[in-house]
């Protein structure tokens, strides 16, 4: 019985790898006709030349590893509250998208901002052989079996913070086995809720901890910093302001239309779409009838009454001067963006109905706090609602603030935990 499962766990691993190099090459030809892909590999090219001038061998360090920029969120407060306590470590950080190294690549918590290599048994081995990190913290997900495997190989505590575990996930299935076998590279795990302890225990692990979500901790901390941008103050003075962030192309035509159709002129709308594309900013201000205007054009005079946002890196500032906010992605497939950073500022949420995999999505619905539009007359009447009624905005907004300051704290839990095995 053990040859057979040592055996077809053999097979499994043969597989994975024989699927990691197609999937290279694939992207390789995939990245000659599509701008993101080909920064995903062309990245991963400089890794090793940037970890090998950032990382000498007598350094320590910690290896904080995410997907994407919303994980980065998710464990920014974790990196500066270790990296305070632990002046003489060097700080690696690895990302998986380009949409996180592309924006984060200059983060000045970090010795080492870089692209994770693609996880073959190469790579693996020799990215820790660079790094050598005394403690890695993956954030939310990611399970790269390869290192996964050359980090037990090698002894290095590993930690997945801020997890969170769904029923629907190969883990748990009866066919998951192998995967399963790969969550034993997590020394521990944070999880976000009481749900993912309870699957994590049906598969035998016990070395969790519900900690909750560490992003309730970076966007509570939004409101100790300046927020002021000049160029909003006189154009969103006395005047309700509907911001409408990350927005995708279903959701500005929802937006168009309602716009179009709105008739009151109490009200300014600024749009911060979540791609930069300069064509579709002029598509996007071209449908709209009232006067409008590109942050790319010069800020806002008060005869604008919609201002679209062709930039990054302005939106959690934004959302400070919302009385109704708007968040994009409901209406896509992959769902609703960050509904925190509103929330944050007790602006009342408005979404799309796709919003199944965000807990903290799910939390602010139940709590009536985020608002759902199923529909472009249900979004309609929502917003018009919220811009009509200002004791149900006003009570909608408070929900959103006391559930952000009532779910802080899990930073505190995890850093406290991870210092002591520093």
């Amino acid at each position: 019985m053990l040859v057979r499962i040592l055996y077809f766990s053999s097979s499994v691993n043969f597989l994975y790898d024989i699927g990691i190099y197609l999937l290279r090459a694939t992207l390789g030809l995939i990245a000659l006709f599509n701008e993101k892909i080909n920064l995903f590999l062309s990245g991963r090219r400089r890794t090793f030349e940037q970890l090998q001038t950032a990382i000498k061998k007598e350094d320590r360090t910690l290896w904080f590893h995410c997907a994407s920029l919303g994980e980065f969120e998710q464990g920014r407060p974790v990196i500066e509250a270790l990296s305070k306590r632990n002046p003489k470590y060097k700080i690696v950080l690895t990302f998986f998208s380009p949409s996180g190294y592309e924006v984060q690549k200059n983060y000045s918590f970090a010795d080492a901002v870089v692209y994770l290599p693609i996880d073959t048994k190469k790579n693996a081995k020799r990215f820790l052989q660079i790094v050598h990190p005394s403690l890695a913290v993956f954030v939310k997900y990611e399970f790269w079996p390869n290192l996964l495997k050359e980090m037990q190989v090698r002894e290095v505590p590993t930690y997945l913070i801020s997890g969170i575990f769904r029923e629907n996930q190969i883990f748990f299935k009866s066919y998951g086995g192998w995967m399963r076998k790969v969550l034993n590279g997590f020394s521990h795990f944070f999880v976000q809720n009481s749900q993912s302890l309870s699957l994590l225990a049906t598969i035998g692990i016990q070395q969790a901890t519900l900690s909750g979500d560490t992003r309730f901790d970076r966007v509570y901390s939004l409101l100790n910093q300046d927020n002021t941008l000049s160029f909003l103050e006189e154009f969103t003075s006395g005047r309700t302001t509907v911001v409408a962030g990350s927005t995708w192309p279903k959701d500005e035509e929802l937006l168009t239309n309602f716009i179009n159709g709105w008739i009151l002129d109490d009200a300014v709308f600024i749009i911060a779409p979540h791609q930069m594309d300069s064509e579709r900013f002029r598509k996007l201000k071209e449908k709209i009838n009232k006067k409008s205007a590109l942050y790319s054009e010069g800020f806002p005079n008060r005869d604008v009454q919609v201002f679209i946002v062709d930039t990054i890196g302005l939106l959690t500032k934004i959302y400070s001067y919302a009385d109704v906010s708007y968040v994009g992605g409901g209406f896509d497939k992959e769902g609703v963006h960050n509904v925190l950073e509103p929330a944050v500022f007790g602006a009342p949420v408005l979404i799309g109905p796709i919003y199944e995999k965000y807990q903290e999505a799910l939390d602010l619905v139940e709590r009536q706090g985020c608002i759902v539009a199923q529909d472009a007359p249900s979004f309609n009447e929502h917003l018009s609602a919220l811009l009509t009624d200002s004791q149900f905005r006003k009570e909608t907004g408070d929900i959103c603030r006391k559930f952000i300051k009532v779910n802080t704290g899990a930073t505190q839990i995890i850093v406290d935990y991870l210092d002591q095995r520093i």
